[in-house]
């Protein structure tokens, strides 16, 4: 059986009222839309699937590929076509609302079997006051907490921490949390869309009605008790002819390096062996060049994604690029 090649995907996207203007004006996006929130840039969720942008797959949902090789996912198949994990571009022109995501456990009992959320965020720009939310920083009652919710001062609740750029936040699920206007963040998250809406600043939408609130459910599965202040965790580049890597984060569902690569001044290539078991995800934060894979060739441009099917041969890259290198 010959090996399977990687796969550029085009995004699904979404143009929540908090979106901005940069995933089209800094990544070339082309999409139909003024405000454009987030890029689902390899998803195969049925809220917004990605689509293949290069080979013989061109213009096929990636649900659709995946179907008719499941080998593609190594051992994530397991019978099914859906992958694991989902990967986001999001741009906040606006603060986002405050929200909280469930546990597999909760989701499978209440959510007619969804999987929960874990994610993990990378910031790939910040404006120089932007903030997130991150838990609250001390305990508060359900009662006091809804309460605030009600009359509007929920916010005094919550922990407030300045963003920089490259800086990384590990989301599991209960942490009551919001990202705040002036971040650009690289999403990688469990394959689900379950969140819960716990507060939105009493906003409109385009039609003059306030989004809907999950206080039930948000409630019922929010830590409400004082979460220690997120820290900046050691971070140790590891070079290697050409390549530079740190591994961002690993957790049960997913694992993330980010990878710099500079072979522009070089005559060979950076190489990266990807393994039979799991497929792995190329996601281009920066510069531009070219992937080799056998006798196939594809350029790339920051903010594009490549989808690298398990059992892929070698993928070596000639380029100066910046990218997360995401597998499970």
């Amino acid at each position: 059986m010959s090996h399977p090649l990687p796969i550029l995907l085009s995004p699904a996207s979404k143009d929540y009222l908090w979106g901005g203007t940069r995933l089209n004006d800094d990544f070339a996006k082309h999409i139909a839309s003024d405000v454009v929130a987030e890029t689902w840039e390899c998803s195969t969720h049925p809220d917004g699937v990605s689509i293949a942008a290069s080979g013989e797959w061109t213009g096929t949902p990636l649900t659709e590929i995946l179907r008719a090789h499941q080998e593609y996912l190594g051992k994530h198949g397991n019978g099914g076509t859906d992958l694991p994990v989902l990967v986001k571009l999001i741009d906040a022109r606006r603060d986002l609302s405050v929200q909280v995501h469930p546990s597999d456990e909760f989701a499978r009992e209440h959510e007619a079997g969804q999987n929960g959320k874990t994610e993990m965020w990378y910031v790939m720009d910040a404006e120089p006051d932007s903030r997130i939310a991150y838990g609250l920083h001390h305990t508060v009652s359900r009662d006091a907490f809804l309460k605030g919710i009600e009359d509007g001062t929920v916010e005094k609740y919550l922990q407030m921490m300045p963003v920089r750029k490259n800086d990384l936040f590990f989301i599991p699920p209960g942490t009551v949390h919001a990202i705040g206007a002036g971040c650009l963040i690289a999403e990688i998250q469990q394959s689900s869309n379950l969140t819960y809406r716990l507060y939105d600043y009493n906003r409109t939408d385009r039609n003059g009605n306030r989004r809907l609130l999950h206080l039930e459910k948000g409630l019922a599965v929010a830590n409400l008790e004082a979460m220690p202040e997120p820290r900046q965790p050691m971070r140790l580049l590891r070079y290697s002819g050409g390549t530079a890597s740190e591994l961002l984060c690993r957790c049960r569902y997913f694992r993330v390096e980010r990878v710099l690569v500079n072979t522009e001044q070089r005559r060979d290539m950076a190489s990266f062996q990807v393994s039979a078991s799991s497929f792995e995800i190329f996601l281009f934060l920066n510069g531009c060049g070219t992937l080799f894979c056998r006798d196939s060739m594809q350029q790339f441009f920051k903010g594009d994604c490549v989808f690298i099917p398990a059992g892929t041969a070698e993928i070596r890259l000639h380029a100066r690029t910046e990218f997360l290198r995401i597998t499970c």
